[in-house]
């Protein structure tokens, strides 16, 4: 008797995201009927969906309470009305009058909030290019990793700048994320440099599948981002990509293929503690 394999159809929504949330919200919702419309039933979108702000005082301005926050209730809803399972890659949630949280959301075909995440690792650098960031001047870091448990399988989520940071990603697999996702908004410079090789690392460290929906190309604040959404198999091969334009990219994901690659490479099993001497 043949057994049926356990896939998941999947789609990464890339974006250019600007500083009017409405707008971004209705662009967003309009690549997410186009992937469902491919058959994806997981849906994944960018770090700051609906708003990259000139800067951090008008992104302030600009955001609400979780309560409050008029994008995420309309995203529920897109969600129940296409029966999938939508992550939202990032809002800025206010949590203060000076900050906010920049939070991933798992929302589920129901149209309930299955899980949320607040980035960890916040982005403050100087690069050689000139270009300054400095994310904790308004958003409040999150202190705890999830692993968001749905019907298919586990999604261990972060946002961005936490790829740099493995050690996450490994609690995240040795706590049964099959699929790791990163929405980021990862500046042109570093996209070039590191985003194809962190991205595939993760996968093959963890025997995970990765999907990581970007914002690419320049946005109305002139800052510039990568974009290539990539959707990544355990053993580390790309199986999508996007390039700079909005859109969507798609793949099948053979779930069966993670126990097969973590038989192959059981690392997760031998990890080991140890001392600097």
């Amino acid at each position: 008797m043949t057994v049926a394999k356990r896939t998941l159809q999947v789609a990464c929504v890339q974006l250019r995201s600007g500083d009017d949330v409405m707008e971004n919200v209705r662009v967003a919702s309009g690549f997410i009927r186009e992937a469902a419309k491919t058959g994806a039933t997981f849906i994944a979108t960018p770090e700051n969906t609906t708003l990259m702000a000139p800067d951090g005082g008008a992104k302030i301005e600009k955001t609400f309470s979780e309560a409050d926050d008029p994008a995420l209730p309309l995203f529920c809803k897109l969600a129940a009305e296409l029966k999938i399972t939508l992550m939202i890659g990032s809002l800025a949630i206010k949590t203060s009058a000076t900050k906010t949280a920049n939070r991933s959301f798992v929302i589920d075909a129901d149209g309930n909030v299955k899980a949320r995440y607040d980035k960890i690792h916040l982005f403050d650098v100087q690069l050689p290019s000139g270009e300054t960031y400095r994310e904790s001047n308004t958003v409040e870091a999150g202190h705890n990793a999830v692993v968001a448990s749905l019907p298919w399988g586990r999604v261990g989520m972060s946002v961005c700048y936490d790829l740099r940071f493995p050690h996450l990603y490994r609690a995240l697999a040795k706590a049964g994320a099959d699929i790791l996702t990163v929405p980021a908004a990862f500046t042109e410079t570093t996209g070039k440099a590191h985003w194809h090789l962190l991205l595939r690392a993760r996968a093959v460290e963890n025997g995970c599948f990765v999907m990581a929906p970007a914002q690419g190309g320049e946005h109305a604040n002139g800052r510039k981002t990568y974009g290539h959404s990539l959707i990544i198999g355990p053993w580390g091969d790309i199986l999508a990509e996007g390039g700079i334009e909005p859109g969507i990219v798609t793949a099948e994901l053979d779930l069966e293929e993670i126990a097969a690659v973590r038989g192959r490479l059981p690392s997760l099993h031998h990890d080991r503690d140890y001392d600097l001497s």
